[in-house]
C-alpha cells in the first residue's frame, strides 16, 4: 500500500494516531498525531518521537508478536496534564516492506482520570471530615471509662462535646446524602410550578429566630405581584435556607441581611425572562482569590471558622447542583470589608 493511501487511512481516524512498520519507522500519522507529538514525524524513528518507555515497550511487542497491546501516554498541552490511552494493533501486509505496521491510536482520556481524581478526593475528605469529630468522641470515651469515671462535672462536659460532635457526623452524613439525591435527579427538570414570593417569606420568619439570636435584621424586598417559577419547592427551599443561613453565619458583623428579589422579561444571563433572588450581608466579606472555588466540595474559604460555626463544606455544592437542576445560574460577588452578594437566577 502506497505511502498517501497509508496517509489517507490514518487521516479518517477520529483520534491521534500514526503507524510503525516494520523498519521501526513512522510511515503514516495523522493531524491530531502531529499536534500531540510534533510535526514532521513521518519518516522518523519512532523511539525518538515517542520516548516514553512503556509506549515504546508497547509499539515493540505488538511489532514482535503481531499481539494488540495497550498503554498509557502522558503528556501536557500547555493548560494541564493529559493521559492518553494507546492502543496498538498490528495489521499485516502493509508498511514500507510490506511486512505489516503497528496502528498505535491515542484516546484522550484526561476526563476520565480527573473524575477518579476527584472520587478518590472525595473519600479523602470524607474520610477526613468524619475521622476529627470521631476521634474526639473515642477519646472522650475513653476518658470517661477511666480517669473521669467519677468525675461528674467532667462527665457532663465530656458528653455535651460528644453531642456537639456526634451533631456534627450527623450533618455531614445528611448533606452527603442530600448531595448524592441532588445529584441524581440534576438532568431531571422540575416541572411543578411555585409562588416564590410565599416560599421566599416562610424561610424568613422560619430563620428569624436564628437572626435574633445572632443580632441580625432580615428584610425582604420582593415585587407586589405575584411570582412563579418552575421548580422544586422543597430544594428551592434548601437553597435558600442554606444561603440565608450562611449570611447570618458569617455576615453577622453587618447586623443586616436582605433578600431581594428582581423580575425580568429578559435577563441577560438567562436570554429570556427570568427571576434575580439576590441575599445581601454586610459582614467581613470574601478575598476574591476563593470565589471560583466556593461551590467545591468540602471548599472552605475560612476552615477553622466554618468548622465553629458547624458546616460541613457541603452546603454551596448542593446548592450549585439544585440551580443546575433548575437550569438557572449561580454568582457570588464580594471583597474583603464589603460583605457578600449571592444571586440565584431562576427563569421564569
Amino acid at each position: 500500500m502506497s505511502a498517501d493511501l497509508l496517509g489517507e487511512l490514518v487521516s479518517a481516524i477520529p483520534m491521534p494516531a500514526l503507524m510503525v512498520d516494520q523498519t521501526e519507522r513512522i510511515v503514516a500519522a495523522n493531524t491530531d498525531a502531529n499536534t500531540l507529538l510534533g510535526q514532521n514525524v513521518v519518516g522518523r524513528h519512532f523511539a525518538t518521537i515517542l520516548r516514553q518507555p512503556q509506549v515504546l515497550e508497547a509499539i515493540e511487542q505488538s511489532l514482535l508478536t503481531k499481539d494488540a497491546k495497550k498503554t498509557r501516554h502522558l503528556s501536557n498541552d500547555g493548560a494541564q496534564d493529559t493521559t492518553f490511552e494507546v492502543h496498538c494493533r498490528y495489521v499485516n501486509e502493509m508498511g514500507a516492506v510490506s511486512g505489516g505496521v503497528v496502528l498505535a491510536t491515542f484516546e484522550d482520556i484526561t476526563h476520565l482520570e480527573d473524575a477518579n481524581q476527584m472520587r478518590r478526593d472525595f473519600v479523602a475528605n470524607v474520610s477526613h471530615e468524619l475521622r476529627t469529630p470521631l476521634t474526639a468522641v473515642m477519646g472522650f470515651i475513653e476518658t470517661l471509662r477511666g480517669p473521669a469515671r467519677d468525675d461528674e462535672a467532667a462527665r457532663d462536659r465530656f458528653l455535651e462535646i460528644m453531642f456537639e460532635e456526634a451533631n456534627r457526623m450527623n450533618r455531614l452524613v445528611g448533606d452527603l446524602l442530600s448531595l448524592n439525591r441532588v445529584e441524581s435527579q440534576e438532568r431531571i427538570r422540575p416541572k411543578e410550578q411555585l409562588e416564590l414570593g410565599g416560599l421566599l417569606q416562610s424561610i424568613l420568619n422560619s430563620l428569624r429566630p436564628i437572626a435574633e439570636d445572632a443580632g441580625v435584621v432580615l428584610s425582604l424586598d420582593i415585587p407586589a405581584e405575584s411570582l412563579c417559577v418552575t421548580g422544586d419547592s422543597d430544594q428551592l427551599r434548601q437553597v435558600f435556607t442554606n444561603l440565608v443561613e450562611n449570611g447570618i453565619k458569617y455576615g453577622a458583623s453587618g447586623g443586616t441581611v436582605a433578600v431581594n428579589v428582581v423580575s425580568s422579561d429578559r435577563d441577560t444571563a438567562m436570554r429570556g425572562p427570568a427571576v434575580r433572588v439576590q441575599i445581601i450581608d454586610k459582614g467581613p466579606g470574601i478575598d476574591t482569590v476563593h470565589l471560583p472555588r466556593l461551590t467545591e466540595r468540602f471548599y472552605r474559604a475560612d476552615s477553622h471558622r466554618s468548622r465553629q460555626l458547624g458546616g460541613t463544606g457541603l452546603g454551596l455544592a448542593i446548592v450549585k447542583h439544585i440551580v443546575n437542576r433548575h437550569r438557572g445560574r449561580l454568582r457570588v460577588e464580594s471583597e474583603l470589608g464589603k460583605g457578600a452578594v449571592f444571586t440565584v437566577i431562576l427563569p421564569r
